[in-house]
Protein backbone atom coordinates (compact mmCIF):
# COMPACT_ATOMS: atom_id res chain seq x y z
CA UNK A 1 0.00 0.00 0.00
CA UNK A 2 1.49 3.24 -1.07
CA UNK A 3 2.15 6.38 1.32
CA UNK A 4 -0.90 8.36 -0.58
CA UNK A 5 -3.38 4.84 -0.69
CA UNK A 6 -2.78 5.54 2.94
CA UNK A 7 -3.53 8.87 3.17
CA UNK A 8 -6.65 8.59 0.79
CA UNK A 9 -8.20 5.93 3.61
CA UNK A 10 -7.38 7.58 6.75
CA UNK A 11 -9.35 10.28 4.86
CA UNK A 12 -12.38 8.59 3.85
CA UNK A 13 -12.72 6.55 7.21
CA UNK A 14 -12.86 10.58 9.12
CA UNK A 15 -15.00 11.54 6.62
CA UNK A 16 -17.40 8.41 7.12
CA UNK A 17 -16.65 8.91 10.85
CA UNK A 18 -17.96 12.49 11.19
CA UNK A 19 -20.61 11.67 8.54
CA UNK A 20 -21.80 9.10 11.31
CA UNK A 21 -21.79 11.53 14.43
CA UNK A 22 -23.07 14.61 12.63
CA UNK A 23 -26.23 12.39 11.42
CA UNK A 24 -26.45 11.33 14.93
CA UNK A 25 -26.90 14.62 16.11
CA UNK A 26 -30.17 15.33 15.82
CA UNK A 27 -33.04 17.69 17.41
CA UNK A 28 -34.70 16.58 20.65
CA UNK A 29 -38.42 15.74 20.72
CA UNK A 30 -40.56 18.44 22.81
CA UNK A 31 -44.01 17.45 23.92
CA UNK A 32 -46.15 20.19 25.27
CA UNK A 33 -49.74 19.14 26.97
CA UNK A 34 -51.81 22.02 26.91
CA UNK A 35 -55.23 21.63 29.00
CA UNK A 36 -58.08 23.05 31.51
CA UNK A 37 -61.60 24.90 30.93
CA UNK A 38 -62.36 27.48 28.71
CA UNK A 39 -59.54 30.37 28.23
CA UNK A 40 -57.76 27.28 27.36
CA UNK A 41 -60.51 25.66 25.15
CA UNK A 42 -60.39 29.15 23.15
CA UNK A 43 -56.64 29.55 22.95
CA UNK A 44 -55.27 28.53 19.35
CA UNK A 45 -51.70 27.15 20.01
CA UNK A 46 -50.74 27.94 16.12
CA UNK A 47 -50.97 31.99 16.83
CA UNK A 48 -48.44 32.36 19.29
CA UNK A 49 -47.89 29.46 21.45
CA UNK A 50 -45.75 27.06 18.65
CA UNK A 51 -44.55 30.04 16.72
CA UNK A 52 -42.90 30.63 19.94
CA UNK A 53 -42.08 27.95 20.51
CA UNK A 54 -40.19 27.00 17.09
CA UNK A 55 -38.38 29.97 16.73
CA UNK A 56 -36.45 29.35 20.27
CA UNK A 57 -35.87 25.43 19.11
CA UNK A 58 -35.35 25.67 15.52
CA UNK A 59 -34.19 22.13 15.21
CA UNK A 60 -36.10 19.97 17.42
CA UNK A 61 -39.52 18.79 17.05
CA UNK A 62 -42.51 20.12 18.60
CA UNK A 63 -45.49 17.65 19.42
CA UNK A 64 -48.58 20.09 20.41
CA UNK A 65 -51.25 18.17 22.16
CA UNK A 66 -54.47 20.30 23.41
CA UNK A 67 -57.71 18.62 24.80
CA UNK A 68 -59.58 21.09 26.67
CA UNK A 69 -63.37 22.41 27.46
CA UNK A 70 -65.33 25.11 28.74
CA UNK A 71 -67.10 25.28 32.05
CA UNK A 72 -65.38 21.95 33.50
CA UNK A 73 -64.36 21.59 37.17
CA UNK A 74 -60.67 19.52 37.92
CA UNK A 75 -62.58 16.78 38.93
CA UNK A 76 -63.18 15.97 35.14
CA UNK A 77 -59.45 15.63 35.32
CA UNK A 78 -58.46 14.76 38.82
CA UNK A 79 -59.18 10.91 39.52
CA UNK A 80 -59.28 10.99 43.04
CA UNK A 81 -61.96 13.20 44.17
CA UNK A 82 -64.57 12.59 46.86
CA UNK A 83 -67.86 12.01 44.60
CA UNK A 84 -69.94 14.12 46.57
CA UNK A 85 -73.77 15.38 46.21
CA UNK A 86 -74.39 16.29 42.55
CA UNK A 87 -71.19 14.67 41.64
CA UNK A 88 -71.20 12.17 38.27
CA UNK A 89 -69.11 9.12 38.91
CA UNK A 90 -68.83 8.84 35.55
CA UNK A 91 -67.38 12.18 34.70
CA UNK A 92 -64.56 12.22 37.32
CA UNK A 93 -61.33 11.82 35.81
CA UNK A 94 -62.74 11.32 32.62
CA UNK A 95 -61.53 14.07 30.50
CA UNK A 96 -57.69 13.37 31.80
CA UNK A 97 -58.49 9.79 30.45
CA UNK A 98 -59.15 11.65 27.07
CA UNK A 99 -56.49 13.63 27.06
CA UNK A 100 -53.76 10.82 27.96
CA UNK A 101 -55.38 9.01 25.26
CA UNK A 102 -54.96 11.72 22.82
CA UNK A 103 -51.24 12.23 23.89
CA UNK A 104 -50.34 8.55 23.85
CA UNK A 105 -51.66 8.55 20.44
CA UNK A 106 -49.52 10.98 19.16
CA UNK A 107 -46.58 10.05 20.59
CA UNK A 108 -46.74 6.21 20.08
CA UNK A 109 -43.16 5.28 18.58
CA UNK A 110 -41.47 8.18 19.45
CA UNK A 111 -38.80 8.92 21.85
CA UNK A 112 -39.55 11.99 23.90
CA UNK A 113 -36.68 14.13 25.55
CA UNK A 114 -39.15 16.83 27.13
CA UNK A 115 -42.68 16.79 28.07
CA UNK A 116 -44.38 20.60 29.69
CA UNK A 117 -47.69 20.61 30.61
CA UNK A 118 -49.23 23.23 30.44
CA UNK A 119 -52.77 24.29 32.24
CA UNK A 120 -55.16 26.94 32.30
CA UNK A 121 -58.42 26.18 34.77
CA UNK A 122 -60.51 26.83 37.75
CA UNK A 123 -63.39 29.07 36.92
CA UNK A 124 -65.91 26.36 37.61
CA UNK A 125 -64.08 25.54 41.18
CA UNK A 126 -64.62 29.05 42.84
CA UNK A 127 -68.25 29.22 41.28
CA UNK A 128 -68.78 25.89 43.02
CA UNK A 129 -67.06 26.88 45.98
CA UNK A 130 -63.95 24.61 45.74
CA UNK A 131 -61.08 26.82 46.95
CA UNK A 132 -59.81 24.70 49.97
CA UNK A 133 -59.56 21.90 48.05
CA UNK A 134 -58.05 23.19 45.11
CA UNK A 135 -54.13 23.08 45.81
CA UNK A 136 -54.75 19.47 46.81
CA UNK A 137 -56.71 18.80 43.58
CA UNK A 138 -54.06 20.17 40.67
CA UNK A 139 -50.88 18.52 42.81
CA UNK A 140 -52.91 15.00 42.64
CA UNK A 141 -53.55 15.61 38.74
CA UNK A 142 -49.92 16.22 38.54
CA UNK A 143 -48.69 13.18 40.04
CA UNK A 144 -51.18 11.18 37.68
CA UNK A 145 -49.75 12.38 34.98
CA UNK A 146 -46.24 11.23 35.84
CA UNK A 147 -47.30 7.80 36.74
CA UNK A 148 -49.50 7.55 33.72
CA UNK A 149 -46.34 8.82 31.23
CA UNK A 150 -44.22 7.19 33.21
CA UNK A 151 -41.87 10.42 33.52
CA UNK A 152 -40.37 12.32 36.55
CA UNK A 153 -39.10 15.29 34.58
CA UNK A 154 -42.29 16.14 33.46
CA UNK A 155 -42.35 20.51 33.95
CA UNK A 156 -45.66 22.52 34.58
CA UNK A 157 -46.98 25.29 33.35
CA UNK A 158 -50.17 26.66 35.21
CA UNK A 159 -51.80 29.57 34.19
CA UNK A 160 -53.16 32.27 37.51
CA UNK A 161 -56.93 32.80 37.16
CA UNK A 162 -57.46 36.58 36.11
CA UNK A 163 -59.39 39.39 38.50
CA UNK A 164 -62.21 38.97 37.12
CA UNK A 165 -64.31 37.59 40.17
CA UNK A 166 -61.81 38.74 43.24
CA UNK A 167 -65.20 39.16 45.36
CA UNK A 168 -65.36 35.31 45.38
CA UNK A 169 -63.61 34.36 48.55
CA UNK A 170 -63.08 30.91 46.45
CA UNK A 171 -61.87 32.60 43.45
CA UNK A 172 -58.92 34.31 45.15
CA UNK A 173 -58.11 31.06 47.13
CA UNK A 174 -57.50 29.23 43.48
CA UNK A 175 -55.29 32.08 42.66
CA UNK A 176 -53.39 32.19 45.80
CA UNK A 177 -53.42 28.37 45.10
CA UNK A 178 -52.32 28.02 41.88
CA UNK A 179 -49.15 30.56 42.74
CA UNK A 180 -48.86 27.97 45.82
CA UNK A 181 -48.44 24.63 43.90
CA UNK A 182 -46.18 26.33 41.47
CA UNK A 183 -43.84 27.39 44.00
CA UNK A 184 -43.56 23.81 45.59
CA UNK A 185 -42.37 22.40 42.51
CA UNK A 186 -38.69 23.18 41.16
CA UNK A 187 -40.21 21.70 37.85
CA UNK A 188 -43.15 24.07 37.84
CA UNK A 189 -43.79 27.94 37.20
CA UNK A 190 -47.13 30.22 37.37
CA UNK A 191 -48.06 32.66 34.48
CA UNK A 192 -50.18 36.54 35.52
CA UNK A 193 -53.00 37.35 33.40
CA UNK A 194 -53.93 40.11 35.22
CA UNK A 195 -53.26 42.86 32.71
CA UNK A 196 -53.99 40.83 29.74
CA UNK A 197 -57.66 42.57 27.54
CA UNK A 198 -60.49 40.42 28.51
CA UNK A 199 -64.10 40.51 27.46
CA UNK A 200 -65.74 39.69 30.50
CA UNK A 201 -64.27 36.15 31.70
CA UNK A 202 -62.71 35.35 28.39
CA UNK A 203 -59.70 37.35 27.00
CA UNK A 204 -60.06 38.89 23.83
CA UNK A 205 -57.67 37.61 20.58
CA UNK A 206 -55.05 40.11 21.60
CA UNK A 207 -54.98 38.76 25.22
CA UNK A 208 -55.30 34.94 23.78
CA UNK A 209 -52.13 35.60 21.49
CA UNK A 210 -50.36 37.38 24.77
CA UNK A 211 -51.36 34.41 26.78
CA UNK A 212 -49.96 31.88 23.92
CA UNK A 213 -46.67 33.48 24.20
CA UNK A 214 -46.46 33.96 27.87
CA UNK A 215 -46.71 29.49 28.16
CA UNK A 216 -44.36 29.55 25.42
CA UNK A 217 -42.02 31.51 27.48
CA UNK A 218 -42.77 30.22 30.61
CA UNK A 219 -42.00 26.65 29.49
CA UNK A 220 -38.73 27.55 27.62
CA UNK A 221 -37.14 29.00 30.68
CA UNK A 222 -38.33 25.69 32.85
CA UNK A 223 -36.41 23.79 30.25
CA UNK A 224 -33.34 26.06 30.12
CA UNK A 225 -33.81 27.24 26.83
CA UNK A 226 -33.93 30.82 27.06
CA UNK A 227 -30.67 30.66 29.64
CA UNK A 228 -29.11 29.11 26.69
CA UNK A 229 -30.18 31.95 23.87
Amino acid sequence: MTLRTSYMLAAVAIFVFCGAVFAGEKGQVRLFILSGQSNMHKLDPDVSFTPTLKAALPDDEIIVVKDAESGQSIKRWYKKWKVGKGDDPTQIGDMYDRLVNSVKAKIEGKKIDSVVFVWMQGERDAVDKKGAIYAECLKGLFKQLEKDLKRKDISYVIGRLSTFCNSNPHWVQIREAQVKVAKSNKKAAWVDTDELPRDGIHYTDAGFKTLGEKFAKAALDLLGVSKKK
